[in-house]
């Protein structure tokens, strides 16, 4: 059952922005409502403590998905629907397109915003790593100050983000890339519509002929958040695309996600299919498939 909540709706990200300073951390922000409706219903402890929500479905600072000089920026508040619809996003970002098309329904696609997506910080959120391999800059705002960090580092720990009580998520900035990297969403659920991930996996690739000059991996639902693997990039930059290389660096990748996860009951079956995943992902784009 929902609980009586004071309900705000701001109408611009000034209004937002005053209002969570006058609440002082007793306030929750809402646009699509994906997470915390559900999550009232089910009596969930992660939101009983939410006395007021503040409506931002519409402001327009939050919303707006524009090109600029140093990139792509996404409003917080833009929706699943408006990010699959958005040709700029087809074009330049496709593995950010391929998961977005495939979150939830059309329905919730319509209401679902792309902050709330990472905010919430669920292992399975889907849209974590095409945003890592990205490279995405994330703009949070107070009344008193703005932060720019990396997604990567706003992300702390399941459910757990660096957003503060009296902050919004402003926008996300994607760099813009060159040209000639490709790449590849993979998501595994348990059924094709309406699926929670199980696992997901997002990687861009450079070449300069048959060497290897850029390669960016990041995993999701597998591991405990989405997550880049650093080492494993640095290890394939200038190697042969061989298929001998790929199947080894597919080897470690699932050594790399056990070490971080630990034995696991569902490892068993997870595993191989996040190694056989990534190789044939790679095969994909080397053959120029994709």
């Amino acid at each position: 059952m929902i609980p009586e909540i004071e309900y705000y709706k701001a109408q611009n990200l000034k209004e937002t922005l005053k209002a969570l300073d006058h609440f002082n951390g007793e306030a929750r922000l809402i646009a699509g409502g994906t997470d915390i409706i559900p999550g009232f219903h089910i009596n969930s402890s992660r939101f009983r403590d939410i006395h007021v929500l503040i409506d931002i479905s519409q402001v327009p600072e939050l919303t707006n998905i524009e090109w600029q000089d140093d990139g792509l920026h996404i409003g917080g508040a833009a929706t699943f629907t408006s990010i699959v619809e958005n040709s700029i996003i087809q074009e330049k970002y496709p593995l950010l397109f391929a998961s977005a098309a495939q979150i939830g329904s059309v329905q919730i696609r319509n209401r679902a915003t792309i902050a709330g997506n990472f905010v919430n910080n669920a292992p399975c959120a889907d849209s974590v790593p095409p945003l890592l391999v990205y490279d995405a800059q994330i703009v949070v705002q107070s009344l008193k100050e703005t932060r720019r960090l990396p997604l990567a580092d706003f992300l702390l720990k399941p459910y757990k983000t660096q957003l503060q009580p009296q902050e919004v998520v402003k926008e996300i900035i994607l760099p813009e890339l060159l040209d000639d990297y490709r790449g590849e969403f993979y998501k595994l659920g348990r059924r094709r519509g309406v699926s929670i991930s199980r696992i997901t996996l997002a990687v861009l690739l450079r070449l300069e002929g048959n060497i290897i000059s850029d390669m960016r991996i990041a995993s999701g639902a597998v591991t405990p958040i989405g997550k880049r693997f650093p080492e494993l990039e640095n290890l394939a930059k200038g190697k042969p695309a061989k298929e001998e290389f790929l199947r080894d660096l597919a080897v470690s990748l699932g050594r790399q996600v056990l070490d971080i996860t630990g034995l696991r009951w569902s490892s068993a079956y997870k595993l191989p299919v996040l190694q056989q995943a990534f190789f044939n992902i790679m095969l994909k784009i080397i053959s120029g498939n994709n």
